[in-house]
C-alpha cells in the first residue's frame, strides 16, 4: 500500500522571516504554511513571542539540513531596563522586584559583562522551552512549579553596551546556541545590585543569514 501523502505543495527552500513581536515561532510556521499551501514547514529555532528579527523557515527538503541552521551561531540586539526584575527576565513576565539604580556607569557595566563573555556555565529560564519530562518549562513556571534544571555550557563570542542612559542600556550579543540572552541580562542585574529584564530582543543573525535577507 503506497503511503499517503501530505497535504499541500511540495515547496522547497528556505525563507528568512523576520518575526514580529507577540507571534510565536509556531505561530510563524503556520502562517508561511498557509500562505504558500505547503506541504512541510519547519523553524531552525525558535523566538520568544516578545522576540522579533531572524527567524528561518524550511520547507520541504530544506528540512533535511535545518538542523545545521539549528546549531548555528546567533546574534542578537537586547533592550534593557536596569532597577526592576520580573520573574521570566523580560517584559512578558511579572515584576518581582523593584530597585534604586544608582552609580550605573558604562565603566562599571562593561566590567560586570565580562563575567558574560567567553565559555561559561549558565542555568536555562524555567521560561524556557526546554522539556521536563514531556512538558516544556514555561508550563510548568506558569501554574507556578519549579523544578530543578542543570547547568549547560556555552559561549559568548562578543558582549557589548552599546548604549547605556540612567536605568536603560542595549546590549549586543553574538553567542553560541542554546543562550539565554534574558538570563545573561539577569544576573548581570544581580551582579550590579540592581536587578534588569529585557524589555525588547531582536535577533539579527543565525549563521550565515542576516536581517538584511529577511522579509516581514
Amino acid at each position: 500500500m503506497s503511503r499517503r501523502r501530505g497535504r499541500g505543495r511540495p515547496l522547497n527552500g528556505v525563507i528568512v522571516l523576520d518575526k514580529p513581536c507577540g507571534e510565536t515561532s509556531n505561530e510563524a510556521v503556520q502562517f508561511a504554511k498557509r500562505q504558500f499551501s505547503a506541504r512541510r514547514v519547519g523553524h531552525t529555532g525558535s523566538l520568544d513571542p516578545l522576540a522579533t528579527g531572524v527567524l528561518p523557515l524550511c520547507f520541504g527538503e530544506a528540512t533535511k539540513f535545518s538542523r545545521f541552521l539549528l546549531g548555528a551561531d546567533k546574534r542578537y540586539v537586547a533592550d534593557v531596563r536596569f532597577g526592576v526584575s520580573t520573574d521570566s527576565g523580560d517584559a512578558d513576565g511579572s515584576v518581582v522586584a523593584t530597585r534604586e539604580v544608582k552609580g550605573l556607569t558604562f565603566d562599571r557595566v562593561n566590567e560586570a559583562l565580562e563575567r558574560f563573555r567567553g565559555e561559561f556555565e549558565q542555568t536555562p529560564s524555567m521560561f524556557s522551552a526546554i522539556k521536563h519530562n514531556g512538558t516544556p518549562l514555561y508550563k510548568l513556571a506558569r501554574k507556578g512549579i519549579e523544578v530543578e534544571r542543570q547547568p549547560r555550557s556555552v559561549t559568548v563570542f562578543s558582549n557589548v553596551l552599546e548604549a547605556l542612559d540612567t536605568d536603560r542600556g542595549r546590549l549586543s550579543i553574538h553567542c553560541t546556541k542554546g543562550t539565554y540572552v534574558r538570563c545573561i541580562v539577569d544576573e548581570l542585574g544581580e551582579l550590579l545590585g540592581c536587578g534588569a529584564h529585557v524589555t525588547a530582543l531582536r535577533r539579527t543573525m543565525v549563521g550565515p543569514l542576516g536581517e538584511e535577507e529577511s522579509i516581514s
